[in-house]
């Protein structure tokens, strides 16, 4: 099945009455399902309920030069993903809204533990996903430990930002402008290329992609401003995710091909401690073989990184096929909106 690259028609505050949206919550309530839409919708309606106009943040002198800076920089970032990118842009990133925390969603992913099998959760729209995300603490905490009791790998970790694939004009957060410029340029790019092309049921697809778009079109937003410093700072963060997402790619196929070689129940305890193992020779690359040839990541992460299943798999949603990627960009002599097509395409194809 192939899924249209063209935008879902975007639902504006109003559309829908107050009276329609009670009914609407009482019906989708009924279900864990449902009350978890409420609950998501609720918290996007916060967000968007805080917006303000970039543009008049920009202008106020009395808004401090630093937020001003990067709320600048969001714009020229928007404008560049629309015009030499060709990245659908309509009314996102126009906007700032402060969500009132440092840490905008949690994101928790599960997996068994001697097969590498995630658990999924379905959703409208997006259809089935390896992770699910979390606005209480409390509440994804309380997940994960009855996750964990029933003897699954977790892995829970925060996010900055996320894409509403274009059905409502996403603001850019402040969690968002924690990071440094070539970040908050990499996560503008990244998101907006959500709206772009975002297949149903592909999500190792869909944010890998996301990431080559967003790394790449960062390294040409910085190179076209002569700011050499940040266009290698994004040349040395992408070479180091590659780097990762080789090194994932290897360890993902020796722990399948481990936990695949003893099957059977009676041999489940005999395939913990083989995947053990295995991670622990993995740590031992990582830390020895791996950290010195790093060019932006912080050596240490080498030794505190999470290995396990669910760790794993969640690793390798953001880092599958990059060098695939690459190859299209250069077939398309790094022409980055040519690529995108390229790629887009050639998915597609495999869909039908």
């Amino acid at each position: 099945m192939v899924v249209e690259t063209r935008r879902p028609r975007r639902w504006r505050w109003g559309r829908i009455g107050l009276g329609g949206l009670v009914f609407l919550a009482a019906v989708a309530a009924v279900t864990p399902l449902g009350w978890f839409v409420v609950r998501a919708g609720w918290e996007e309606a916060r967000i968007l309920w805080r917006r303000q106009p970039i543009a008049g943040l920009v202008a106020d002198s009395t808004l401090d030069p630093g937020t001003r800076g990067k709320l600048r920089l969001v714009l020229e970032a928007r404008a560049f993903a629309a015009h030499r990118l060709g990245l659908p842009t309509d009314g996102a990133f126009t906007q700032y809204a402060d969500i009132g925390r440092d840490t905008l969603v949690l994101v928790l992913s599960a997996a068994e533990r001697d097969r590498l099998v995630p658990m999924t959760w379905w959703f409208p729209i997006v259809g089935r996903v390896p992770y699910k995300g979390f606005f209480r603490w409390a509440e994804a905490t309380r997940t994960e430990a009855g996750l964990r009791a029933a003897g699954l790998d977790t892995y829970l970790r925060p996010a900055p930002a996320f894409s509403t694939l274009g059905w409502f004009e996403d603001p850019v957060l402040n969690t968002t402008l924690q990071g440094d410029s070539a970040s908050i340029v990499e996560t503008v790019i990244h998101e907006l290329t959500h709206a772009r092309y975002f297949p149903k049921d592909a999500v190792p697809f869909n944010e890998s992609f996301a990431n080559f778009v967003g790394a790449r079109g960062a390294e040409q937003f910085f190179r076209v401003r002569g700011d050499r410093a940040n266009v290698d700072r994004v040349a040395s963060r992408w070479a180091d995710e590659r780097r990762l997402a080789e090194f994932w790619r290897r360890l993902y196929g020796t722990i399948d091909s481990v936990l695949a070689a003893h099957p059977g129940e009676g041999q489940r305890d005999h395939r913990l401690a083989l995947r053990d193992s295995v991670y622990g020779v993995a740590r031992r690359v990582l830390v020895d073989s791996l950290a010195p040839r790093f060019e932006a990541i912080d050596p240490r992460y080498a030794e505190r990184v999470r290995l396990d299943n669910a760790a794993l798999i969640a690793r390798r949603i953001y880092l599958t096929d990059l060098e695939s990627f690459e190859v299209a960009y250069r077939e398309a002599g790094q022409d980055l909106e040519r690529a995108m097509g390229a790629i887009i395409r050639r998915h597609a194809a495999g869909r039908r």
